[in-house]
């Protein structure tokens, strides 16, 4: 296969650096402009000799560098979900998007057998998203109430400094020639910008201080055990659908905790056998809890 703009290393030149930086690698001039089709081949290429590779060589240096440029077509697709949601410039979100991508290269295995940008796109929407949460509004709220936010927050100073108080409702609607609920529905969306902590007392910042117990010692604690129940819950009725045979192995092989080696001198099999049963049965309990 032809990949374009790619040769093997040389020992010399000004275009290509030497073996000591490439390596067992070929040298990409401009990472970011190889195909998509050639990307996915180089990308296993690369991640497959970044395993076997110490950290801080420039051989590593160079292929996981070349992995995050070959890769930026994952965090603008992934970005593209996200050009018309709350505040930040794309610029920002690209970047964000490319620290996910770097997870995700830091923490790929190629023997989980996937296509890397399947493990990939979880990792940067997930760092978008926490990007989002960490510097937009508390809760959401539609776009003309956050510009009115805006607007409401600078009439406010200008009526506070020319008439030393607080304006009403009234005086705001005037000035900005909105109608009073308006201005009230505006009021009441502000408080969504940002959200108060479960530390303060619950009567609010007046009551700091008189010792009264915070919100969060109101609120209950999540039982660790609550998720194995459901799971449990979940699994029961997809564990009677199994054959008897299927229901066996999984009892000896999670209820009695057996080998895989013991498991097949009591069926009389290979574990090799034993492992395929397996893996078939747990793939069939996986699908039924998540669909």
């Amino acid at each position: 296969m032809q990949l374009t703009g790619i040769s093997a290393p040389t020992g010399g030149g000004v275009e290509a650096p030497t073996k000591s930086v490439t390596g067992e690698l070929p040298w990409i001039e401009v990472a970011g402009k190889v195909a998509p089709k050639d990307a996915r081949v180089l990308t296993r290429l690369f991640l497959d000799r970044l395993q076997v590779l110490e950290e801080g060589t420039h051989e590593y240096q160079y292929a996981r560098n070349t992995l995050i440029e070959m890769n930026q077509s994952l965090v603008q697709f992934a970005a593209r979900r996200f050009r018309n949601r709350g505040s930040g410039e794309m610029e920002d979100v690209i970047q964000v998007g490319t620290i996910g991508l770097i997870k995700a290269i830091d923490r790929f295995d190629l023997s989980r057998e996937v296509e890397f940008s399947s493990f990939a796109i979880p990792y940067i929407v997930g760092e978008i998203k926490r990007f989002f949460r960490d510097t937009t509004w508390a809760v959401h709220v539609p776009r003309r109430l956050q510009e009115l936010r805006v607007e409401l927050a600078k009439a406010k100073d200008e009526l506070a400094a020319r008439l030393d108080r607080d304006p009403t409702v009234k005086e705001l609607a005037d000035l900005l020639q909105l109608s009073e609920e308006e201005i009230i529905e505006g009021l009441v969306a502000s408080n969504g910008y940002t959200a108060g902590s479960i530390d303060l007392p619950a009567g609010g910042d007046d009551a700091a201080g008189d010792g009264r117990p915070g919100y969060a010692d109101t609120m209950g604690e999540c039982d660790p055990a609550m998720g194995l129940f459901e799971d449990l819950h979940s699994l029961a009725p997809l564990l009677e659908q199994l054959d008897d045979r299927e229901r066996s192995l999984i009892e000896m092989r999670f209820g009695r905790e057996m080998t895989q080696a013991d498991i097949g001198r009591e069926l009389g099999c290979s574990q090799m056998h034993v492992s395929r049963l397996l893996t078939r049965t747990l793939a069939k309990l996986r699908t039924g809890m998540t669909v």
